[in-house]
């Protein structure tokens, strides 16, 4: 196994062909901290630079994979010399780096996944999930539009219909019922999820290497995806509820635990 690589934030290391980023901040839910990010930006770029990986797995220590924002420090990165909507993009650019991982990418999604969390989840090949934990985008019960790509990689997932329905209620799924929409490609028991991810990392790791990495740019190439397009038309209206009351009144209700009370200003 190749040593641990970064910050004690976000490590990466690999057994055989197998790569694992893994996110270690479980104090903080592995929330987007700054430390996070530029953890996550120098462990991806190791794995990028691992010429003997062929499988990647992202996972996250703790009871959560990610819980997105800290809506207690930043929910934006770069400082004034930005435009609002560029400050918005900066802060979903490390995780959007998911999408220049030339081999599959498997997201171990063993505790809960939520708002920036759920979107790399989303940015992944392939989703395994615990039964219990909770996957979704809750942006709208925080007064704010998504980012990270998220209203666009969501539908081309489980569909239209049942995409509005869990963004405009910002409701969250458990692993259970996101196997059963399509979200995630099994749903196992806690202690079961990272083992089962490795073993299909394995998998793919036992194909032929350059037959892989053509179907893998074949399957993005034949759904069109764009990704970071997407996450770039995002952040204009994400940069624009930020200024809004309601995404004021969804923070404090968030911190507050209680229910939100929105008045559309």
């Amino acid at each position: 196994m190749s040593g641990p690589v970064a910050s004690a934030a976000v490590t990466y290391a690999r057994d055989g062909a197998v790569g694992v980023v893994t996110l270690n901040r479980p104090d903080s839910h592995n929330r987007m901290t700054e430390e996070l990010l530029a953890g996550f930006s120098a462990a991806l770029a190791a794995a990028r630079a691992d010429r003997e990986m062929r499988c990647l797995v992202i996972t996250g220590t703790g009871p959560s994979f990610s819980a997105g924002a800290d809506f207690k420090a930043q929910v934006q990165r770069g400082g004034e010399a930005l435009l609002p909507n560029e400050r918005s993009y900066a802060m979903y650019e490390p995780f959007l780096a998911v999408l220049d991982v030339e081999v599959p990418v498997i997201a171990a999604v063993s505790g809960h996944a939520v708002g920036g969390g759920f979107g790399l989840a989303l940015l992944c090949d392939v989703r395994i999930a615990s039964r219990t934990a909770k996957l979704g985008a809750n942006f709208c019960r925080l007064g704010l539009a998504p980012g990270l790509g998220i209203s666009y990689l969501l539908p081309r997932l489980v569909g239209a219909s049942r995409a509005a329905e869990l963004l405009f209620a910002g409701r969250l799924v458990t692993g259970e019922e996101a196997e059963r929409i399509g979200l995630v490609s099994a749903a196992v028991d806690p202690d079961q999820v990272l083992p089962r991810a490795l073993e299909l990392a394995g998998e793919f790791a036992a194909s032929a290497p350059l037959a892989v990495r053509a179907t893998k740019r074949a399957l993005r190439d034949g759904l069109g995806l764009d990704v970071r397009g997407a996450a770039w038309r995002e952040s204009f209206a994400q940069a624009a509820t930020l200024e809004t009351d309601d995404f004021r009144e969804g923070v404090a209700a968030l911190l507050a635990r209680r229910p939100p009370a929105f008045h559309g200003r």
